[in-house]
């Protein structure tokens, strides 16, 4: 059937493995399940959570008004629909030290490989807006601390997200690194460099594995795969690219229905039945349902 073959456990080793491997993890959003089965089908090596393409898909903007229920449901419902590890947006886990250890205890619950909490105060922004305030380090360092004591599996990634780029320069983003890596953050998402050159000091003054944002109009440039190996980047995510380019398809469909009376113009442009079909497994279904109760009607019940 079309679900996850693998337990959370097994998603998580396989995370690890991949982050220790030398080679460059390819994670793009998924902001349904729906969307992670297609990334499971194309053979990508995981599925991004994107807080940010999450709260606009429940029609609010990304300034942190989004609960931890509301996270949490929406990467257990995703991480379930395929056998690949995922990696959710925890935003600054919702609190205090003591609320982002709640928080990697409901994402484990939630079948998560692992997450991310960011060093901005609260209301907190996107990262790639001006405006920003960030979290003195004793206290970003106490949150992650907390996550780190307060997860049961030891492969359940807790991944420190830094965004003092815009304010203390790279210099202030490696000595972030450094105090999360020695917190026992597993590892490091450095947010809003500016060019592949920064990612490459970054990668070089810290030992843990670091991720790259390769979100479209922000402030880092769109690198290829290639060029984020080049550099040493561990793990690259599209967080909202899927939704945008979901949105766009969505509003040319409307202008269709309002300008021409219908949808014909658009349909060419469509995911088929078949192909929804195919990608939902309807198939394994039917399969598993005939195997588990199957009977001929004129058979006779003792």
């Amino acid at each position: 059937m079309a679900r996850s073959t693998r337990t959370a456990e097994a998603k998580r080793r396989v995370l690890r493995d991949g982050l220790a491997s030398g080679q460059l993890l390819r994670m793009p959003g998924a902001f349904s399940p729906l969307v992670a089965m297609a990334i499971a089908q194309r053979g990508f090596d995981g599925v991004y959570v994107s807080g940010g393409a999450l709260a606009a898909d429940l029609g609010l903007p990304d300034i942190g008004l989004t609960t931890l229920t509301e996270v949490a449901g929406r990467a257990g419902v995703t991480a379930r629909a395929t056998d690949l590890p995922s990696i959710v947006d925890a935003d600054t886990g919702f609190g205090e030290p003591l609320n982002a250890a709640r928080t990697v205890q409901t994402l484990e619950d939630a079948g998560v490989a692992g997450c991310h909490l960011e060093d901005q105060r609260n209301p907190k922004r996107c990262g790639h807006l001006d405006g920003k305030s960030i979290m003195p380090l004793d206290d970003s360092v106490r949150r992650i601390r907390a996550a780190v004591r307060a997860r049961r599996d030891p492969n359940f990634v807790i991944c420190a997200r830094t965004d003092v780029r815009a304010s203390e320069g790279v210099d202030g983003v490696i000595a972030r690194a450094r105090a999360y890596a020695d917190a026992g953050a597993d590892m490091l998402f450095p947010e809003a460099l500016t060019s592949a050159e920064e990612f490459a000091r970054v990668r070089a003054a810290v030992d843990i594995p670091i991720l790259a944002n390769m979100t479209e109009f922000g402030k880092s440039p769109l690198l290829t795969t290639e060029e984020l190996s080049d550099v040493g980047v561990n793990v690259v995510i599209y967080p909202v690219t899927m939704l945008r380019l979901a949105m766009g398809a969505v509003t040319d469909g409307l202008d269709a229905i309002a300008r021409d009376g219908g949808q014909g113009a658009v349909v060419d442009k469509m995911q088929t039945r078949a192909q929804l079909y195919e990608l939902l497994g309807y198939a394994d279904y039917t399969a598993f349902d005939s195997d588990i109760y199957s009977f001929a009607e004129d058979e006779e019940t003792p």
